[in-house]
């Protein structure tokens, strides 16, 4: 029999529940996912067993620092499967993100987990603001991206009205809001002030838009996003936070009646936050890279996966969960732009895709008003330089162009340039990325 969700407009008793009956629960569902994992998964069970533990060593949620850690490294070397704890048939649905090499990385969800996932961004959507009735605006990306879908099935379960809208098509986005009058919109924050400026320029102030939250996660925003977002759309900006690896959006969110940090769910993720350097682990309130096992996955369980993002613990405020503060960067050279996480060595491997294209190349990213803007810039060939026409050039840039667009996902300007135009690197790395972009404040 399938169990009643709660109603939209009451908390879950979980969500209120002391701090001993949540640590009760995260143990005796750890104990679980540890030994699903290793019973099931052959890549946790050879980790367990290289680091001389075993999932009945797991006598108190402390004992959790014994076992491995998680990369996204492994998640590439078991690609596309390799990581799954049931039988592929028993996969109800794919959702993957870009990797390093061209290849995704891949996470499978059980009908279990997709009902689980529903479930946490309904309470999500609940914690921002959202009610049953409200009409929902989804611009997150749909298909293998995790944000439209999660959103979506989220919004639903709550018992909203979604508009499926995706990304892009600013001008329609914003006729769609203005006919239908949704309530709450669910997009990456840059979007959303462009969102914002497409509004400014129809003259529609922002008390006369229907909007009353937004749901913003996908890439990084500081407080000064928040406040213009809130000035320019007249509604409260909500941090919600995820990530694909570990189940997507949904992980955490903030309550609207306090905006002081996304709340962790924690009695489906159990988080850590260790030195980035040594694995240690660290108390609450100290900054470091932040750490998730899962605690009801079944498909795709994840131990000590290293999220790579920096940030903290804080106590729990609305809510009886812990709260995470903003992510104040990466440990890895990842690259967040416009929602998309991306790496130069994925435009390297498309630039060579071009045999008239050499492997030099330097990636700038920089910010005009709200919305990032990406330049890639490399060169053709020594024995090609100069004896290609303008035209000629210009359709080279808008092929690579349409390559990342397609393969990556992110549009792009695109210079070609001389044999030699961009600086060489003589000593150490050679510098790829060229990061304008201010610092959140």
């Amino acid at each position: 029999m399938t169990a009643k969700h709660p109603a939209p407009t009451d908390l879950e008793p979980v969500e209120t529940a002391s701090r001993d009956e949540i640590t009760a629960l995260q143990l005796q569902r750890l104990k679980w996912t540890l030994l699903h994992a290793y019973n099931n998964v052959p890549h946790h069970k050879a980790a367990f067993d290289a680091k001389g533990v075993h999932p009945d060593d797991l006598k108190t949620l402390a004992d959790l620092a014994k076992f491995p850690f998680m990369t996204k490294a492994d998640l590439r070397e078991e690609y596309p499967f390799g990581l799954l704890a049931v039988p592929r048939d028993q996969v109800a649905r794919l959702h993957a993100s870009s990797g390093t090499t061209g290849k995704s990385i891949v996470v499978g969800y059980t009908l279990q987990d997709i009902d689980h996932w529903s479930n946490l961004m309904a309470r999500s959507i609940r914690a921002g603001g959202g009610r049953a009735g409200d009409m929902v605006h989804v611009a997150y990306g749909y298909g293998m991206f995790t944000g439209g879908l999660g959103a979506h099935y989220g919004a639903e379960r709550l018992g909203c009205t979604v508009v499926p809208m995706s990304g892009g098509q600013t001008e329609k986005q914003v006729q769609l809001i203005m006919d239908f009058k949704p309530q709450i919109i669910m997009v990456t924050p840059s979007y959303s002030l462009v969102i914002a400026e497409e509004f400014e320029r129809l003259g529609v102030k922002p008390e006369d838009i229907s909007l009353k939250i937004g749901l913003f996660g996908a890439e990084p925003w500081g407080e000064g996003m928040r406040a213009e977002i809130e000035r320019k759309l007249g509604i409260d900006a909500i941090d919600i936070y995820g990530l694909t690896e570990v189940i997507g959006p949904g992980v955490a969110c903030e309550c609207i009646e306090s905006k002081d940090g996304p709340v962790i769910w924690e009695d489906h993720f159990y988080p850590e936050i260790i030195d980035p350097n040594t694995g240690e682990v660290l108390p609450d309130g100290s900054d470091g890279e932040l750490v998730f096992t899962s605690l009801t996955k079944e498909a795709f369980p994840v131990v000590r996966y290293r999220t790579r993002d920096l940030t903290r613990l804080l106590p729990p405020t609305s809510r009886a969960f812990r709260r995470m503060g903003k992510i104040t960067g990466r440990t890895d050279d990842m690259l967040i732009v416009r929602g998309v996480n991306m790496f130069p060595t994925q435009i390297e491997e498309q630039i060579l895709r071009d045999k008239r294209l050499s492997g030099n190349y330097q990636v700038l990213v920089s910010r005009t008003g709200h919305l990032d803007d990406l330049e890639v810039r490399c060169e053709v060939q020594r024995e090609l330089s100069g004896t290609l026409s303008a035209a000629e050039l210009a359709a080279i840039g808008k092929e690579l162009q349409h390559h990342i667009k397609t393969n990556i996902g992110v549009s792009t300007q695109v210079s070609i340039l001389a044999f030699d135009s961009i600086p060489r690197t003589l000593t150490g790395k050679a510098k790829r990325v060229v990061d304008e972009r201010p610092t959140l404040v």
